[in-house]
């Protein structure tokens, strides 16, 4: 047999092979990368804050959990320091909270409230209930969340009160101010 022709044969496999591998190859690479749905779960949320009435609630989702902004009215907030006796965080000292969440509004501004809305005890989701002394949470309700699960009970700060199931307060996710009326939830390097 020829031997230029064996050594023609053999490369020209070898080629046709190798192209056959990088193309085989290239989606099993592919898949170690996130899909753009991963990147997407954990990225940051841009709000527009502007729209939120005094006293009412939006819900935006941020890495798969809702995220509860509340704009809370003058009267809600002259009730947080009332509460501080039968709250179990009431300055917000647990290792969970960031800097500006220890304050007694847990916020970077009084009015507005950014807090995950995913209950500490197993993770239900509280209800926003904020009308004061309703007759299934008794006199005392000032306004806040209330979990259905179990029973326990945040203020509109999203501090936890006493003797309910819940460990700690509602978790202030990072956050920062683009401009008045615009947030970032999941980012906040570079705020004040």
């Amino acid at each position: 047999m020829n031997t230029g022709r064996r050594r023609f044969l053999t490369g020209a496999v070898g080629v046709v092979g190798g192209i056959g591998g990088a193309f085989a190859a290239v989606p099993f690479i592919a898949s170690w990368t996130p899909s753009e749905r991963a990147y997407a779960i954990g990225a940051p949320v841009e709000v527009d804050v502007s729209k939120i009435e005094p006293g009412r609630m939006i819900v935006e989702k941020w890495q798969g959990k809702p995220v509860y902004i509340v704009n809370r009215t003058e009267a809600a907030l002259k009730t947080l320091p009332e509460l501080d006796a039968k709250l179990r965080d009431p300055k917000s000292l647990e290792d969970q909270q960031p800097d500006y969440a220890q304050n007694e509004y847990r916020s970077r501004k009084k009015d507005l409230l950014v807090v995950v809305g995913v209950c500490t005890h197993l993770g239900c989701a509280p209800q926003y209930r904020p009308e004061v002394a309703p007759v299934d949470l008794g006199p005392a309700w000032k306004g806040g969340f209330f979990c259905p699960c179990h029973g326990s009970r945040f203020d509109l700060a999203g501090r936890v009160f006493q003797g309910v199931p819940a460990p700690l307060n509602l978790l202030i996710p990072p956050y920062k101010y683009l401009s008045d009326n615009r947030i970032v939830i999941g980012d906040d390097k570079g705020s004040a």
